[in-house]
């Protein structure tokens, strides 16, 4: 490794606990491009024909393989983008479950759809519909790319992954991983592509559709992309997700609820606990134990099992996150705890709490990607809902209360793609996930993940 400035054009991963360059892979040329999408169309022409059943016995070996080189894949997580050893290997884990789910779900959701037509005469088939290009981030990078590519290729069609530049080293030994449990070249590959280059790939006719999980702006470019060539696209934007805490909460399950779900990944994650709304009854006594809670975090070297939080996996962001914590002190917020940068090369940001936040203030309407937490006062249960709605976003949400009838009505009034009651949230293969408004449209996951890059084709047959 070396910590030369001198890098050249292409993607650079650098570890954010020692500030070394772990690797440097130019962009792809011209040629590269071409090679990458013909395999990817000349995969899918084969396995489009392929039986669910082989489809369902290659996830399983997908499963089997990931297993194998869990420890290789958690430690190159770990190295270039900070998360502590134990969350990665829990990713690692998470992966292996969903290609198993799938491999067992898949062939039922797949199968003909019997359709309300008298007779049984129409029913739906759900076919595979071609290469599809995926442009994915660096925060989950694992997890990320194949909750999007297990039900991508159980369907039938291939998948073409354009990682984030920092996470190049885990994305190519994912692909080794998986190439090893017998996916071919073409069915999945890895692209270093830059903006140009996605550009081309989008415009290209073997490509059917385009995935994105990332910013606001990144998502605009490439649905504009997408539109332009009447190609669909599914996105998984932003969030600042509203964490409700109502009176009747208990309130030490909720503190320990949200500390998970601000600082899980280092605070690195789309959908978390990002605005935490609390009735003013309960405000004073949720504040102080949540406090106290992330006071005993510990802040270290991911690769100790005994950390939780790691250092933040880019520099900019880091530097991007404290002008934002200090936006928001200055609008009048108060910051009860951490609030700067940790001294040192590692690229650690002090876990923070601010408190007296309001709506139009910078950690209120603007998404704080990393380890820290705004606390809002709410009068009742309706101001909560509206403060929650108060956002641009709508990604997830979560909302504590002992009453679970009531919190179910109260949950369906928050403008969000889900809500989790008395538990932060999270995914699972069995329920989609998305977003409504900025935070982008479409769904990963379950028999909607699966379906949504599928030809949803009527056959209607008369005797």
């Amino acid at each position: 490794m070396t910590t030369s400035s001198a890098v050249q054009a292409g993607a650079v991963s650098r570890n954010p606990f020692t500030g070394d360059i772990i690797r440097q892979t130019p962009f792809a040329t011209a040629a590269e491009v071409e090679t990458a999408l013909a395999q990817a169309h000349g995969a899918f022409q084969h396995w489009r024909h392929s039986e669910v059943a082989e489809r369902s016995q290659l996830l399983l070996n997908m499963a089997a393989s990931l297993r194998k080189h869990a420890r290789a894949l958690a430690e190159m997580m770990t190295d270039e983008m900070g998360k502590p050893i134990t969350q990665s290997l829990a990713e690692v884990e998470k992966c292996a479950r969903l290609c198993e789910w799938y491999a067992e779900q898949g062939p039922t959701i797949l199968a003909p759809e019997a359709t309300l037509v008298e007779n049984e005469k129409a029913h739906v088939n759900y076919l595979p519909i071609g290469p599809i290009l995926a442009v994915m981030p660096w925060n989950f990078p694992v997890w990320q790319v194949l909750r999007g590519a297990v039900p991508i290729i159980m369907a039938g069609n291939s998948y073409l992954l354009k990682p984030a530049p920092s996470i190049m080293g885990s994305a190519l030994l994912l692909q080794s991983v998986l190439a090893e449990a017998g996916v071919q070249q073409g069915l999945f590959s890895v692209l270093n592509a830059d903006n140009d280059a996605v550009a081309t790939i989008i415009k290209d006719s073997r490509i059917a559709a385009v995935t994105l999980t990332g910013s606001v702006r990144a998502g605009a470019a490439i649905a504009a992309l997408a539109g332009a060539a009447v190609k669909k696209s599914v996105l998984e934007l932003g969030g600042s997700d509203a964490f409700i805490v109502l009176a009747d909460a208990d309130i030490d399950a909720a503190v320990k609820g949200a500390v998970a779900g601000r600082f899980m990944n280092g605070g690195q994650v789309c959908m978390a606990a990002k605005r935490i709304i609390v009735e003013e009854a309960v405000f004073a006594e949720f504040r102080d134990k949540f406090v106290a809670a992330v006071k005993e975090l510990v802040v270290g070297d991911p690769r100790d099992e005994a950390t939780y939080i790691g250092p933040m996996a880019r520099f900019d962001l880091r530097d991007e996150l404290d002008s934002q914590v200090q936006a928001t002190i200055a609008e009048g917020a108060e910051c009860l705890l951490g609030g700067h940068v940790m001294q040192g090369k590692a690229n650690f940001y002090a876990p923070t709490v601010l408190s007296n936040v309001k709506p139009g203030m910078t950690s209120f309407k603007q998404e704080l990607f990393g380890p820290v937490a705004s606390l809002i006062v709410a009068k009742d249960a309706d101001d909560a809902i509206a403060l929650a709605n108060d956002s641009e976003f709508g990604l997830g949400g979560s909302l504590w209360s002992r009453d679970v009838a009531k919190a179910r009505k109260l949950a369906a009034k928050v403008e969000t793609g889900g809500m989790f009651i008395n538990t932060p949230s999270f995914s699972d293969p069995r329920v989609p996930i998305g977003g409504v408004k900025h935070s982008g449209y479409g769904r990963e996951l379950s028999h909607f993940g699966i379906r949504e890059f599928t030809n949803a084709q009527t056959v209607w047959a008369e005797s």
